[in-house]
C-alpha cells in the first residue's frame, strides 16, 4: 500500500502538482483513507530518492533543483525517472542477438558465452541529440524483446511482460572518447570526449538481466545522488 501512495506523489511531483512542499501527514491520511504509519513510509521513500527533507516542525519540503532541474539526473531514483518528463525519441540503429565474448564479460561482469539482446540506441530530446546507449539484455531472464519497445522504455515493457523489475543496481559515472563507431552512428567527432554512464541492473536474489553503457552528449548535464547518514 504505501509504495503505491509513494509512486503516486513521485509522480504529483514529476509533474509539479505541489508547490513547496507536501501536504501534512494528516491531510494526507486523509487524501489516502490509511494510517500515519503508512503515511509515513511512503514519505521515507521519497525522502531516501532525494525528493523531500523534513524540516523539523514544518513539514516535508520538495528538492528544488532550480532552472538546471531538466539536465539533472536522478540517480538515486534510476535514469528513467528523472526530474524531467520530456519525452526521448529513439532512433534505433542495431537490434540483435549476440554472444558475450571476453571484453563484455570484463567490463560488465556477465559470463562468457551468455546469450544476449543488443541494443544500440541514439536518443533524442526536442529533437537534439541526447544520448547513445549500448544495452544488453539476457536472454534467460528476458526470453523474447521486440524491437518495437526499443523505441521506448524497454525496462517498462520488461516489468509488463515479464514482471522483472529492478531490485538493485551498480552505476558507475566516467568520461571516455568517442569510438569510431560512436562517431559514425552520431556525426560527431572521433575522440571527443564524454560523459559515460554504466548501469547493471539485478533483479531479486541478485540475478543479472541489463547491463548498458550510455554516452551523454547535452554538455551540461548533471548528475544527482542522494545520500544520508543514517547513524
Amino acid at each position: 500500500m504505501y509504495t503505491n501512495i509513494a509512486n503516486d506523489l513521485i509522480d504529483k511531483i514529476k509533474h509539479h502538482l505541489f508547490e513547496e512542499k507536501l501536504p501534512t501527514e494528516y491531510e494526507l491520511m486523509q487524501e489516502y483513507d490509511v494510517s500515519r504509519n503508512t503515511i509515513r513510509k511512503a514519505v521515507d521513500i521519497l525522502s531516501q530518492k532525494g525528493l523531500v527533507r523534513r524540516v523539523q516542525g514544518s513539514g516535508y519540503y520538495i528538492n528544488d533543483f532550480g532552472p538546471r532541474a531538466d539536465q539533472t539526473i536522478n540517480l538515486t531514483m534510476g535514469v528513467s525517472e528523472g526530474f524531467n518528463h520530456l519525452k526521448l525519441t529513439s532512433r534505433v540503429i542495431t537490434f540483435d542477438r549476440v554472444v558475450a565474448d571476453e571484453a563484455l564479460a570484463a567490463e560488465f561482469g556477465c559470463l562468457v558465452g551468455d546469450d544476449l539482446y543488443r541494443v544500440i540506441r541514439y536518443r533524442f530530446r526536442n529533437r537534439q541529440a541526447y544520448t547513445l546507449e549500448y544495452a544488453y539484455y539476457e536472454r534467460e531472464e528476458v526470453p523474447f524483446l521486440p524491437i518495437e519497445a526499443a523505441h521506448d522504455s524497454l525496462l517498462e515493457f520488461i516489468r509488463n511482460e515479464y514482471g522483472v523489475s529492478v531490485d538493485t543496481s551498480d552505476q558507475y559515472v566516467g568520461i571516455e572518447s568517442f569510438t569510431s563507431e560512436a562517431a559514425f552512428i552520431t556525426g560527431l567527432p572521433q575522440g571527443d570526449k564524454y560523459i559515460v554512464l554504466y548501469q547493471s541492473h539485478y533483479r531479486k536474489n541478485n540475478v543479472l538481466f541489463n547491463f548498458s553503457k550510455t554516452y551523454y552528449l547535452d554538455r551540461k548535464i548533471r548528475f544527482y545522488f542522494h545520500a544520508s547518514n543514517q547513524s
